[in-house]
């Protein structure tokens, strides 16, 4: 069975183990969305730190969508220089590295919650939560701008470098408010019933994938629950896994909530991890399992156990950018160690 420290091998991309640093915002860039020395540094030592497969965090596809006015952006040219060096520095670990293409939606970053440079863009005009602004409803035209969008930020990364693109389907930001009937309250081509209501989703994979290099994974992040009666259920995620599949999606990382303010019902060690088992079974795609994951026994009983294909880590890789060093010593697998750092190896 293959185990934590095992490759995996996704269209022509072969990653040295199935440990993925989980995107997470740093608040960090540039106003105008530009890498800072903070990404290439947080970056480079998770990377140095043994994980296969590093993604930055969400990278907004317009300015108005992101989810604070520190995000990362690949809205425009001038931002792929920057990243094409991150990229390098990342690569040259012996890691991957890949980029999630978001779009915040009714939650764009806010001062007065909800209102940003722009006006907030959503399916409808159903704001997050009643002190949020009540959001623009795209108009079919104004879609089909962000589904270019989409299309045009894939580009850039591909001219960055990344080894994979990680579309943010999920917490509550526009593509998953979409697929949500508690914020798409739309009739038509792209809302009511659930194949309608994914319909946005599906026509920025396909554009996605028609500027993306047919030798690169196409990731897909989504909520399969919204935790909320009415909301998204884990049966309507993976019929939306096998869509995303047939459009071309190598793997699903599958997360939950964020559709509206509540909590889930019950946190702990590996909480997702059903979800992702579930659809990876009856989905038949590739997973990655996230949250609430820290050791590295439970990492790679995910692994050999058929539950998922990669775990991401994001609180744990925070705390502990050496994570996947120490987690190989754990469990008994002689990993490369970067030179520089051999005189600190464990020997038993």
């Amino acid at each position: 069975m293959p185990h934590l420290f095992s490759p995996l091998t996704l269209r022509n991309l072969t990653l040295r183990n199935r440990v993925m640093l989980s995107p997470m915002c740093m608040y960090s860039a540039a106003e105008d969305g530009v890498v800072t020395p903070w990404h290439r540094m947080h970056y480079a030592a998770r990377a140095v730190g043994g994980v296969g497969l590093i993604v930055l965090e969400a990278a907004a596809v317009e300015s108005r969508g992101r989810i604070s006015p520190n995000d990362l952006g690949v809205w425009e040219d001038a931002q792929i220089a920057p990243l094409r060096e991150l990229v390098s520095q990342v690569q040259a670990t012996g890691a991957a590295v890949g980029v999630q293409l978001a779009h915040a939606g009714r939650k764009a970053w806010s001062r007065q919650r909800g209102s940003g440079p722009e006006p907030a863009v959503a399916p409808s005009a159903v704001p997050f939560d009643k002190a949020w602004e009540i959001p623009h409803a795209l108009s079919e035209k104004e879609i089909d701008a962000v589904v270019a969008a989409w299309r045009d930020a894939a580009q850039r990364a591909a001219r960055a470098g990344f080894d994979v693109i990680e579309i943010h389907g999920a917490h509550g930001y526009l593509i998953h408010e979409f697929l949500s009937p508690l914020a798409n309250h739309r009739s038509g081509d792209y809302g009511g019933d659930a194949a309608s209501r994914r319909r946005f989703l599906l026509r920025i994979i396909d554009a996605v994938r028609e500027v993306w290099p047919a030798d690169r994974p196409l990731f897909l992040r989504l909520s399969a629950t919204d935790w909320a009666e009415g909301g998204v259920t884990v049966v309507d995620t993976v019929a939306t896994a096998q869509a995303a599949r047939e459009h071309g999606v190598d793997l699903v990382d599958c997360s939950s909530g964020g559709m509206v303010p509540v909590a889930p019902p019950d946190v702990g060690p590996g909480f997702q991890v059903p979800f992702a088992a579930q659809v990876r079974q009856e989905a038949d795609v590739p997973t990655a399992a996230v949250g609430g994951i820290t050791t590295a026994e439970l990492a790679d009983v995910i692994v050999r156990n058929g539950q998922a294909d990669l775990v991401a880590l994001g609180r744990e890789l925070l705390r502990h950018p050496h994570w996947a060093l120490d987690a190989a010593h754990t469990l008994g697998h002689d990993v490369a160690w970067p030179k520089q750092y051999r005189r600190g190896r464990r020997s038993t």
